[in-house]
């Protein structure tokens, strides 16, 4: 038991915005060489704590009762320039969705040294390995649009830690990365608290990673459990899908009868980076998604499961192959596509934050594609944008917030609420349920099971958990990178 006075100590500390709890009662200290973890369900106030103790709280969000100090300054009430200082020397944060906080146009060797303590001292590999990031792939030439959601999130933990911070904070650090990875970013957090003498506080849905890494654990709640109901079930009357028994019926079986495929995948290949410094991500992948079937698409961290599905979506230009919607060749480019085509392939993306408006509030951003494809007058509109919110497990009112006052849970039900209100043919889920706690995680699925049950949605689930993949999944593509055997979809029981 380390006897360092902490870091940092929160007494009590409680945040509303609106007169919204966001946080409640919440008491910590972050002593120099511990871990501590802090968990709860989505909502619980986790990302308002950490981001409380760096003194960036949501605009109009405000403390109600209780106290926090920061390395001796309470740091909620710093003047700007004192507190920049502080987080430009003391602190470090790597934020849910990192890739969002990733300069676009700069390179990974620049990322980690543009705020290093000691740049003539700082070695881009050592720091790259440090994150168990692969040598020999030139990931330092890339900017983030070339790396896996996995490899942005080790980056960004490279970047923090080239800072040599006094006190490290990470928001769901392990968030789309596979156990072996997992496992291995538990130990260096480990590692460099213990050698280092780091104050780290991470928030974390996963029991194993903050078993293995946390010397001390606070769990958070909400202050309102009841006001994020359950999604409702599919032909509920609250849900998305308004389809009858008759209507499931009748989907069954006309797929027990031979239905055709929504979506072929033929001969497939990708690749990312420059002409000159070009990586292949996956090759060769056959793929038939059928109406009212979960496809998981398993496999370590950068062999190309987000760039698969946004090949699918048109977002991503493949150096080969087809992608045919039902028996229609469709352009490789988003923008070529028809509008009817771009309705009917829907992706919910890996970092919601980077994908939501900022400037929109919930309603605005769910009602544009009610609009755009279906023309529904404004009263529909609100009725719809209620409907959406209540399947995928949040209140009706939430469609005045912004995604800076949602949690991450949260923002990724209004992604995925976004994509169900264009009621696609196909949904392409990456990483979904990553940032959510295990109960929510498994009413999300279950409401994914209802869509594709109820109206024949083919569902693309990406995702490192292989419990939850097979438990769901009526086949499973294992990608293991460009240079493994062509690659086709298999049944569950087969994936080792």
């Amino acid at each position: 038991m380390s006897t360092a006075a902490p870091a940092a100590r929160a007494t009590g500390l409680s945040i509303a915005l609106a007169g919204t709890p966001l946080l409640t009662d919440a008491t910590l200290a972050l002593t120099p060489g511990r871990v501590t973890a802090v968990t709860g369900p989505s909502g619980a106030g986790k990302t308002t704590l950490l981001r409380a103790l760096v003194g960036a709280l949501p605009p109009g969000a405000r403390v109600t009762t209780g106290t926090l100090d920061v390395l001796g300054h309470d740091i909620l009430a710093l003047p700007p320039e004192d507190l920049r200082r502080l987080r430009r020397h003391k602190l470090a944060f790597v934020g849910q969705d990192p890739g969002s906080d990733l300069n676009p146009r700069m390179r990974v060797d620049r990322l980690l040294t543009e705020t290093a303590a000691d740049r003539r001292r700082t070695s881009v590999p050592d720091l790259l390995r440090a994150v168990r990031l692969p040598a020999g792939e030139r990931l330092e030439h890339r900017r983030p649009a070339g790396l896996s959601g996995g490899q942005q999130r080790r980056v960004a933990l490279a970047r923090a830690l080239a800072r040599r911070p006094e006190i490290l904070l990470l928001d769901e650090p392990t968030a789309g990365l596979d156990p072996a990875l997992r496992d291995d970013i538990a130990d260096l957090l480990r590692e460099i608290a213990d050698s280092d003498g780091l104050a780290i506080a991470l928030t974390s849905h996963d029991p194993d990673f903050v078993a293995r890494c946390a010397d001390d654990v606070l769990a958070l709640w909400p202050d309102r459990l009841a006001a994020a109901p359950a999604p409702a079930p599919a032909g509920s009357g609250a849900g998305v899908v308004p389809a009858t028994a008759v209507q499931a019926a009748r989907v069954r079986t006309r797929a027990a009868s031979g239905m055709p495929p929504v979506v072929e995948v033929k001969a497939l290949s990708a690749g990312i980076g420059t002409v000159r410094a070009r990586h292949r991500v996956f090759a060769a992948v056959d793929l038939a998604l059928m109406p009212g079937t979960l496809t998981g698409i398993t496999g370590p961290s950068g062999c190309g499961k987000s760039t698969l599905l946004r090949t699918l979506a048109g977002l991503h230009r493949p150096e080969s192959g087809s992608v045919i919607l039902h028996g229609e060749h469709l352009a490789p480019s988003y923008r070529r596509r028809s509008r009817d085509q771009r309705r009917r392939i829907q992706l919910v993306p890996q970092n919601p934050l980077g994908a939501l408006n900022p400037a929109h509030t919930v309603g605005a951003t769910l009602t544009r594609p009610l609009k755009l494809h279906f023309g529904l007058p404004a009263a529909r509109c609100e009725e719809r944008v209620a409907e959406l919110l209540t399947a995928v497990g949040l209140p009706p009112h939430y469609a005045t917030r912004h995604p800076h006052e949602l949690s991450g849970g949260q923002r990724q039900r209004v992604s995925l609420a976004r994509a169900l209100a264009a009621e696609p043919d196909v949904l392409l889920c990456d990483e979904v349920t990553s940032a959510l706690d295990t109960d929510t995680a498994a009413a999300l699925m279950d409401l994914l099971d209802d869509l594709r049950t109820s109206r024949g949605l083919a569902v693309v689930l990406v995702s490192h958990d292989l419990p939850l993949v097979t438990g769901h999944a009526d086949h499973v593509l294992p990608l293991a990178g460009p240079h493994s055997a062509p690659l086709t979809a298999q049944q569950p029981a087969g994936v080792r």
